[in-house]
């Protein structure tokens, strides 16, 4: 990528997560990133175009801080519980790149030629997560009843809706991160075996 492409999305990253999209104005991009709105045209496009390449800086810059501080002696699972953790920091790189998704998200809902890119963007992270979740079961740390893309899809859910509370300051960035714990332990925990021979009693009548 040209250093003049990459300057582009990051001021685009930026814009998006500090004004939002209707605040996205392409003269402002091009001033920030230091080119001429010809040049940002040439590369995108159009306006959806730079959303488009935005969106996927955004989740290129987040793989690579999902995946920081990863040791060659970690276990498959930490690896995941590393991954989806890694969505919620207080670290300025973060922060502006869970604002840019959750207005992306949001603004997907009425702009439909964003749906498409956004969707794609999401089927990746998904993916990542579900190999993920894959190798720990290899490895026996997670129980092997679970889908590996259904539960994938649940987690990233849960991802997002606890990243918008917190972004609103609704909860801590530690509320959120033991939130995402505690559902990790459970999703992820082996299911109780239920013994056939064992009747289900129902609360007694009072």
């Amino acid at each position: 990528m040209s250093e003049r492409r990459d300057a582009i999305l990051k001021a685009s990253a930026t814009a998006i997560a500090q004004r939002g999209i209707r605040g996205l104005r392409v003269n402002d991009v091009a001033e920030v990133a230091g080119v001429s709105p010809g040049l940002l045209y040439y590369h995108f496009k159009d306006r959806i175009g730079l959303l488009e390449a935005a969106l996927n800086h955004i989740n290129d810059r987040a793989r690579a801080y999902r995946s920081e501080g990863e040791g060659s002696g970690d276990s498959a699972r930490d690896r995941l519980t590393r991954s989806l953790l890694g969505e919620i920091q207080d670290r300025p790189e973060v922060v502006e790149n869970s604002l840019a998704w959750n207005e992306l998200r949001a603004s997907a809902v009425y702009e439909e030629a964003l749906r498409e890119p956004l969707a794609r963007t999401t089927a990746a992270w998904v993916s990542e997560i579900a190999d993920a979740i894959t190798q720990a079961q290899v490895t026996g740390e997670i129980s092997r009843s679970l889908d590996p893309q259904a539960t994938a899809v649940t987690m990233t859910a849960l991802v997002e809706g606890l990243s918008g509370r917190w972004l609103c300051k609704e909860i801590s960035t530690e509320d959120a991160r033991s939130h995402l714990l505690g559902a990790i332990d459970v999703v992820m925990s082996e299911p109780t075996p239920h013994t056939p021979d064992t009747p289900v009693t129902s609360r007694p009548k009072e």
